[in-house]
């Protein structure tokens, strides 16, 4: 009987994954204000009915690919940012994991850039949330560092949203690179450093 559950549950998971991925492809063309679920499961094959089985509206499943896209990089963004190393090599560390991040899941970050300031509330909340977390643990991590030393809570909120948000303009830079030839990608990152480095400049001396 468990076999059998376990057999089931994986092709539930296979057909969900599936409708997030042909959501995914399609909205490379469109936005999600304008996907149909009737398009989504006749990629996917399946009758619409099935589509509520995973999700409730298609706001739903773009709140699911909101953590598909950002939930994974929690982890890689505290080590980023730790004390570990010095300015310099947090910075290179931070601009090759978004360069890695883009290579990987270019339909992922293109969904991201478009629907944080879309039509569709829920996602859009989904996304600011994921933001927030990112800055808050950003701000953790640059608490911990001895240059941080009589900085407010809010100041250093406010450091680290700057650097998040730095990021996705990176990311953003990166995007658009991506057809291009190398030394426009190396571009991009020597002005990616140079802008990170002129926020760290701004950090030294805030409280002179």
């Amino acid at each position: 009987m468990s076999h059998t559950l376990g057999i089931r549950q994986a092709q539930k998971q296979k057909t969900r994954q599936a409708l997030l991925d042909a959501a995914l492809a399609l909205l490379e063309e469109q936005s999600l204000s304008s996907l149909g679920l009737r398009e989504v499961t006749r990629a996917v094959g399946v009758a619409p009915t099935a589509f509520y089985r995973h999700f409730r509206s298609t706001a739903d499943l773009g709140v699911a690919l909101v953590e598909e896209a950002l939930g994974s990089l929690h982890p890689m963004i505290r080590t980023t940012v730790s004390t570990a190393d010095d300015h310099g090599q947090r910075i290179k560390r931070a601009i090759e994991l978004i360069a890695g991040h883009v290579d990987a899941y270019p339909a992922h970050v293109r969904f991201i850039a478009r629907e944080r300031h879309g039509g569709v509330q829920p996602v859009r909340e989904a996304i600011r949330d994921q933001l927030a977390r990112f800055g808050q643990e950003v701000k953790d991590e640059l608490a911990k560092d001895p240059v941080s030393g009589g900085w407010s809570d809010e100041d250093l909120l406010m450091l680290a949203n700057l650097y998040v948000d730095q990021m996705l303009i990176t990311a953003s830079l990166f995007l658009e690179a991506l057809e291009a030839p190398p030394e426009e990608r190396d571009r991009v990152c020597q002005v990616a450093e140079r802008q990170m480095r002129l926020i760290g400049i701004g950090r030294e001396h805030w409280l002179d």
